[in-house]
C-alpha cells in the first residue's frame, strides 16, 4: 500500500435518526476503483438477528446469527467479470481445468461459485465487490451495520534475519520474562490452544513436531484449501513464531514460551487476497475455539476496518497479540494500533526499546499510546523451515513472546477471562531506565508478577 493512502476517518454505527450514507467508512479508494473499474471490493459488516430453532449451534455458543442477513445482501454484490471475486473464481476455475484436462481428472468445483460474496458467518463479515449501484443499496439495507473498503494486508517483515547455532539454554526472551519460575510450578500452556496466522509452519521441524493441533491453508476465499498439504510454511516468518509461542524443548535447546501449549496454525499471508485470507483465518480460529491469537501483520498506517472483527474476537473470549510494526517512532500498523488489542513492540537485549519498533500516539481517551506493551524482540532465536535454528529482528519476534505469555497464565488459571489475562500482564510490567515511556509505554512484562496479579483477580 502507498504511503500515500489517505486513511479511513472512523464513523459510529449509524442510528435510526441518521441517514443511511453514513453506514459506509467512505474514502477515495472506493471512488478511484469504481471509477477505473466499475467495481470495488468492500467488507460489509452485517446487524446480527436474534437466533432462532433454526440456528441452536449460534444460540448454544451465544454467537449471533448471521445467515438470513447474509442471505438478503447478497444480492447487493457484482458477479460481473470485473468484479474481484468473481475474476479470482474463473482463474481458479481455468487453472483447475487446465490441470485437470492434462490429468484426464474430473474439474473440481468450488464452494464459492454460486456466491458473489463470502459470508464469515462467526465475525458477521461479507467480502465482495459492488459496482455503484449495489454500493448504494448496500447503504440502504436494514441488515447492513457499515461497510469498509477491503485493501490488502502485509506481513510484518523482520528486521533481520542471520543463522544461529541451536541454543544451548533457554532464549534471552524466555529468561528475561521469567517463565521457567512459573514451568516449575507446572504451569507452561497445557490445555491451551493458541492460535498462530501467518505464513504457516514446518510441522516436521523437532520442537514442533507435537505443538501444531490443527493446521489448514486459507484459499484466496477465504475458505479452507481442502488440497493443502500437512503443515507446512510458505515462507519462514511462521516456523520462526511458531516456534516461540509452543516449542518444544530439544535437547538443551529451549525456544517456546508455552512449550506444552498446542497451535491452530492458519496460513493467511503472503500472497493473494490476504482480506479474505485474514478474514478467513480469524472465522476458522474462533471455531476452534482458541484463546489466544498471535498475528504479525496489518496495514501500513490506522485503518479501522477491522476494529469491529476485533470486538467480535473480545466478545468469544479470544486475546488478540498482535505487533505493532517495525517502521519505528511516529508509526504503527492495524490492527496492532487498536485499542481492542494487545499491540507488542521491541527490545533488545540491554532491555532498551530497537530503533525499529513502531510507537505512536493517537487522540483517542481509550489506549492512546501504543503499543501496550514490549517484549524481547531482538536476536531472537527460534525454528527454521527445514529443521535448525535462525535468529530474527522485529516486532514480529516480540509478539509470540507475549501470546505465550498469555497461554501459560491461562493454562494456570483457564477461568481466567481475556481482559483479566490482559491486565495481569499490563499490572506486571515495568521499565528500565533504558525504555522511553513513548516507546515502550507500560514496559516488560514479568511472568511472576503477572501469576500473582491473575490469581488474585480470579480468585
Amino acid at each position: 500500500m502507498s504511503s500515500l493512502t489517505p486513511e479511513l476517518v472512523h464513523i459510529p454505527t449509524p442510528t435510526a435518526a441518521e441517514t443511511p450514507s453514513a453506514k459506509v467508512d467512505r474514502f477515495s479508494l472506493i471512488d478511484l476503483d469504481l471509477a477505473a473499474h466499475g467495481v470495488a471490493e468492500v467488507v460489509v459488516f452485517l446487524k446480527s438477528r436474534t437466533p432462532t430453532a433454526t440456528t441452536a449451534a449460534a444460540a448454544a455458543t451465544r454467537r449471533p446469527a448471521y445467515a438470513a442477513a447474509a442471505s438478503s445482501v447478497m444480492s447487493c454484490f457484482s458477479d460481473a467479470l470485473a468484479a474481484h471475486d468473481t475474476a479470482l473464481r474463473e482463474a481458479q476455475r481455468f487453472a483447475t481445468t487446465a490441470v485437470a484436462a492434462a490429468a484426464r481428472l474430473p474439474v473440481r468445483k468450488r464452494k464459492s461459485d454460486d456466491a458473489p460474496a463470502r459470508l464469515f458467518r462467526n465475525l458477521g463479515v461479507m467480502l465482495g465487490s459492488v459496482n455503484r449501484e449495489g454500493l448504494d443499496a448496500l447503504e440502504k439495507h436494514a441488515d447492513v451495520a457499515r461497510i469498509f473498503p477491503a485493501p490488502q494486508l502485509r506481513l510484518i517483515r523482520p528486521r533481520r534475519i542471520a543463522a544461529a547455532a541451536a541454543p544451548q539454554q533457554p532464549t534471552w526472551g524466555i529468561r528475561t520474562l521469567g517463565m521457567k519460575n512459573l514451568w516449575d510450578q507446572g504451569f507452561a500452556g497445557e490445555g491451551i490452544l493458541v492460535g498462530h496466522l501467518d505464513t504457516g509452519v514446518d510441522g516436521k521441524h523437532r520442537s514442533l513436531r507435537t505443538a501444531i493441533d490443527r493446521f489448514v491453508r486459507i484459499d484466496n476465499f477465504g475458505e479452507i484449501d481442502a488440497t493443502a498439504p500437512a503443515a507446512t510454511d510458505s515462507d519462514q516468518h511462521g516456523t520462526h513464531t511458531a516456534g516461540t509461542i509452543a516449542g518444544r524443548p530439544v535437547g538443551k535447546s529451549i525456544i517456546g514460551v508455552a512449550p506444552e501449549a498446542k497451535l491452530a496454525s492458519a496460513m493467511v499471508i503472503e500472497g493473494g487476497n490476504v482480506v479474505a485470507r485474514v478474514l478467513g483465518g480469524l472465522d476458522w480460529a474462533i471455531d476452534q475455539q482458541v484463546r489466544i491469537i498471535s498475528m504479525s501483520l496489518g496495514f501500513p498506517g490506522f485503518h479501522n476496518f477491522f476494529e469491529d472483527v476485533f470486538g467480535v474476537l473480545r466478545e468469544q473470549q479470544i486475546l488478540p497479540v498482535i505487533a505493532v510494526g517495525n517502521e519505528e517512532a511516529g508509526t504503527s500498523r492495524s490492527p496492532g494500533n487498536y485499542a481492542q488489542s494487545l499491540s507488542v513492540g521491541a527490545i533488545d537485549k540491554s532491555l532498551a526499546v530497537a530503533n525499529f519498533s513502531s510507537s505512536q500516539r493517537f487522540a483517542r481517551a481509550d489506549d492512546p499510546l501504543v503499543p501496550d506493551l514490549v517484549g524481547p524482540g531482538v536476536g531472537i532465536i527460534s525454528a527454521k523451515p527445514g529443521g535448525g535454528f535462525q535468529s530474527m529482528d522485529g516486532t514480529s519476534m516480540a509478539t509470540p513472546h507475549i501470546a505465550g505469555l498469555a497461554a501459560v497464565l491461562l493454562s494456570a488459571f483457564p477461568a481466567a477471562t481475556a481482559d483479566q489475562v490482559e491486565a495481569a500482564i499490563f499490572g506486571s510490567c515495568s521499565r528500565s531506565p533504558r525504555m522511553d515511556p513513548e516507546r515502550a509505554n507500560r514496559g516488560l512484562p514479568d511472568a511472576v508478577k503477572a501469576f500473582d496479579l491473575l490469581k488474585d483477580a480470579v480468585s
